[in-house]
């Protein structure tokens, strides 16, 4: 592999570069045409449940009655207005995630590096690629430095390809290995990518599961409503009832049955979801990942930059004739060097140091307010400022010995050769982790006194490099990597750094644990130092093993996963074996990554979260969750925001199908106690828009219950009514013996469907406010549900006491004290179902039991943890593997 590494470009001028892009447009690529309003009420009225309302509509006017003919029709054109508006929210709250989340390039703009969106690329410019960075629009390459490009999203070929100067990369490959720079030639639809894109242009947006298991129960009510009233139909003709009243009857048990809001609230609940993210910090890229996140039960997490500060500095330095402690924390120009030895070489500390400076991608900046400003990898970063401590003149060696090839670091081999040129000779130089950096040494004593050294270290919490060089005396010879491969090396010293974890990490992990969530750490440290780090933040609390990357290379952890806290000396590869092992458990794993090569364990977990400052592009583009701010306590915020939606959507349920449930059970039971016909098709329809319309809505933006971050995950498997419905049959029933004993309680026919649609009503609103979530200090902001029942109150008391809707929904007029006194017997059943859940909560049955010594995660805790959730469940629900399925599909 030749080559050098790229270099310094004047580029476009920002001057260049805006006419550009004027004369040949953004570089994105052609996007499918919006959905128009005709089609969106087109789809809305395609839902079972408006057709259902549609077939009510034909029937009651072929009967004659015009008045609730009218009334469905209202309500049918209502509801399509609404989930058209909240439809249209959920896209532009999407859509603006997507400008969020909108990729970026380096270009060179006026001799400089600077990030750009990549829609701003145009023709001429100039651009940095490094290893997992997706190519953003069709380049040729100008430099190249052991590049290794994934053409299989553009050619089909699955094994990366080198490509050198002179070569094109097209727009969509990923560079998987070295440097490169490249010249922009194409962008936008000109582009290899956007001429695939615009010929095949995929229109909509996959369904989440959610939505989708909603959807078979909205059918499946539809069904079960229709025979129903078919059953009552039949019945009523066969005892010599009226064809024409049983008619009716039959429509309004139809009518009475349906949840029509039921779509709006879920979408809305979603999105806005997604959006609550979002401000937050968690950018959703995926809808399914929103429902997801609530039912994690593994977070699986690197250490470095996301556990740890991700700011690295060299805390000592040892040599074979001597060692330093380096004083100065972070990027401070302040420190030095203070030997620890009596007898220490100077000749040896400068080595080593120079090479550090050689052997090094990264640069610095400044300094400004006595501190560097690193540019590149921090560790590297940390090297040159341990240099410049010593001698700031070392900053400039890279001038006197010139790069003149590389091998870039690689998870494989585990370390960076370059190799540079000066009069003096040709001298190759190597760092990288101990164990693949004594491999290549020539004298194995040093290597075994070095190992030991190391071991010592890395049990004190360091980060280990080796370095080692070897010089050669033929300065003016063509570089040939194969011949200058790493071998034979003299040993020049260990750098010894420290990252010290982020203060809330400590905080997050116990935050994990707290809500059932299992804290695991994967690293590619020495097995001691990520010890010594796990320990600190008690990650070892609930899994005490530390296993190796050759442990899962060899399959060794799959049956003690859950003893194992912390995994070291892993590769990316490594992820997989683990992400597998702990759904084999039946976990929802979700797993944070950062490399080109975390890609495929990102895709296969649950939820796979990338790092948007340090991530790659193809980590964020493979992964589910993107952290704005890298910051692990983003992930608990966003777990949170998860089963807040989740939580609100079976609270949701429960209210809607209680009043629903109650309402077809007045309709079945009236007849019996000398009520024909207690409610009319458009007063049960005005019910439902006024009690499911605006707090319908409202119940998808409840703030989130603190008792749900101290409960185990809900699982995936779980039916979204699991457990829901005795509480829902009980609460119905409550509503409907209240609903039919204040009708009893008036004389004449017109007085008593008044009442019961007073009672019915104001019943549903009353247990609106009893399953609201619990209020904190939100102000008004977090009132929105008490709002919506106070105007579906007015509008149902509308009902009522306005002559014009009174006429329109044949009621009879009601007095202040008639409704003061049904709205005081319509509190009942919701005062009974506070009063029931205020004793279970005080028995202690929403409490989670605490966790053993091995913590919520441990193997036969968090089997019964899980055996829990699916304890009851309801034919119908997804399995594991389908959600699973569901999630890979959806991102092809």
């Amino acid at each position: 592999m030749n080559g050098s590494p790229p270099s310094q470009s004047t580029g476009l001028s920002e001057q260049e570069a805006a006419a550009l892009l004027s004369r040949h447009g953004p570089n994105v690529i052609p996007r499918g045409p919006r959905r128009s309003v005709w089609r969106r009420v087109g789809d809305q009225l395609r839902d079972p449940m408006i057709l259902l309302l549609l077939g009510a509509f034909v029937v009651v006017a072929a009967v004659g009655d015009l008045p609730d003919a009218a009334i469905i029709v209202a309500v049918v054109c209502l509801n399509t207005a609404i989930g058209v508006v909240q439809e249209v929210r959920a896209a532009n709250a999407l859509a603006a995630l997507e400008q969020l989340a909108a990729p970026e390039a380096t270009a060179i703009r006026d001799g400089r590096p600077v990030r750009v969106p990549t829609a701003d690329l145009v023709p001429g410019d100039q651009v940095r690629l490094d290893a997992g960075d997706v190519v953003p629009a069709d380049v040729v390459l100008v430099q190249a430095a052991g590049v290794q490009v994934d053409e299989s999203s553009m050619t089909g070929e699955s094994v990366p390809v080198s490509r050198e100067s002179g070569a094109e990369l097209l727009a969509g490959s990923v560079l998987t290995r070295g440097r490169a720079l490249g010249q922009v030639v194409r962008t936008g639809t000109t582009s290899a990518l956007g001429g695939i894109a615009a010929a095949v242009v995929a229109a909509g947006v996959r369904t989440t599961p959610l939505q989708r298991r909603l959807s078979r129960l909205s059918g499946q009510l539809v069904w079960l409503t229709l025979a129903v009233a078919a059953l009552v139909l039949v019945l009523g003709i066969a005892r010599g009832q009226d064809l024409t009243d049983m008619l009716v009857v039959a429509v309004s048990l139809a009518v009475a049955a349906i949840p029509e809001s039921l779509p709006a609230v879920v979408t809305v609940a979603l999105a806005l979801g997604a959006y609550r993210m979002a401000r937050r910090n968690a950018l959703v890229r995926r809808l399914p990942a929103v429902e997801t996140l609530g039912s994690v039960t593994v977070l699986a997490t690197d250490k470095t930059g996301t556990l740890t500060e991700g700011r690295m500095t060299v805390g000592l330095v040892w040599t074979p004739d001597g060692s330093w402690r380096v004083s100065g924390g972070g990027y401070a120009v302040a420190g030095g060097f203070d030997p620890i030895d009596e007898v220490v070489d100077g000749e040896a500390l400068s080595l080593l140091l120079r090479d550090v400076v050689l052997c090094n991608d990264a640069r610095l900046t400044g300094p400004a307010a006595g501190e560097w400003t690193v540019v590149g990898d921090p560790m590297e970063g940390a090297l040159l400022v341990a240099a410049a401590k010593h001698d700031p003149g070392f900053l400039a060696l890279s001038e006197q010995w010139c790069r003149v090839g590389e091998l870039p670091f690689d998870s494989t081999t585990k370390r960076m050769v370059t190799i540079h040129r000066s009069s003096v000779g040709r001298l190759v130089v190597c760092k990288g982790a101990p164990e693949a950096v004594f491999d290549a040494l020539g004298d194995p004593a040093r290597a075994e006194a070095a190992r030991i050294a190391a071991e010592g270290l890395a049990r004190r919490g360091y980060r280990v490099l080796a370095v080692a060089d070897a010089l050669r005396d033929d300065p003016d010879a063509e570089v040939d990597l194969d011949r200058d491969r790493p071998a034979g090396l003299m040993l020049r010293g260990l750098v010894a750094l420290v990252d010290p974890p982020r203060e809330s990490a400590r905080d997050v992990v116990s935050a994990c644990r707290e809500a059932g969530i299992r804290a695991v750490m994967i690293t590619g440290d020495h097995p001691a130092t990520a010890r010594a780090i796990a320990d600190e933040l008690t990650i070892t609390l609930d899994g005490p093993e530390v296993a190796t990357g050759a442990d899962v290379a060899g399959g060794r952890h799959a049956e003690r996963v859950s003893d194992i806290g912390v995994y070291a000396r892993t590769r990316p590869q490594d992820k997989v074996d683990i992400v597998a092992a702990w759904q084999r458990r039946g976990a929802v794993v979700a797993m944070t990554g950062d490399g080109v090569n975390d890609a495929p364990a990102l895709r296969n977990a649950d939820i796979g979260v990338a790092m948007g400052n340090r991530g790659t592009e193809v980590a964020r583009q493979a992964a589910d969750l993107v952290l704005a701010d890298d910051d692990l306590r983003t992930v608990v915020a966003a777990v949170q925001e998860g089963r807040r939606i989740y939580a609100n959507i079976r609270r949701f349920l429960r209210y809607g199908l209680s009043g629903g449930l109650a309402e077809v059970l007045v309709l079945l039971l009236a007849p019996w106690l000398g009520m024909p016909l207690p409610l009319t098709p458009g007063q049960i329809l005005w019910i439902n828009m006024v009690t499911h319309g605006l707090p319908g809505v409202a119940f998808g933006g409840e703030p989130a219950d603190p008792v749900d971050m101290r409960r185990p995950s809900p699982s995936p498997e779980r039916s979204v009514l699991g457990g829901l419905l005795p509480q829902i049959a009980a609460t119905a029933a409550l509503i409907a013996v209240v609903a039919l004993a204040v009708g009893l309680s008036v004389e004449g026919e017109g007085a008593r469907r008044t009442t019961i649609f007073l009672g019915l009503g104001l019943a549903q609103l009353w247990l609106a406010l009893v399953l609201r979530a619990p209020r904190g200090d939100g102000g008004w902001r977090a009132r929105s549900l008490e709002a919506a029942v106070a105007g579906a109150a007015l509008l149902l008391v509308a009902g009522a006491v306005w002559p014009p809707l009174c006429e329109l929904l044949d009621t009879t007029a009601a007095s202040a004290s008639q409704i003061a006194l049904v709205a005081i017997l319509a509190a009942v059943p919701a005062a009974v179902v506070a009063v029931v859940g205020r004793l279970y909560r005080g028995s202690g049955g929403s409490r989670v039991p605490g966790p053993g010594p091995k913590g919520p995660g441990d193997g036969a805790g968090h089997r019964r943890n899980m055996e829990g959730e699916r304890g009851g469940h309801h034919a119908g629900e997804h399995h594991a593997g389908e959600h699973r399925g569901d999630r890979r599909r959806s991102r092809g």
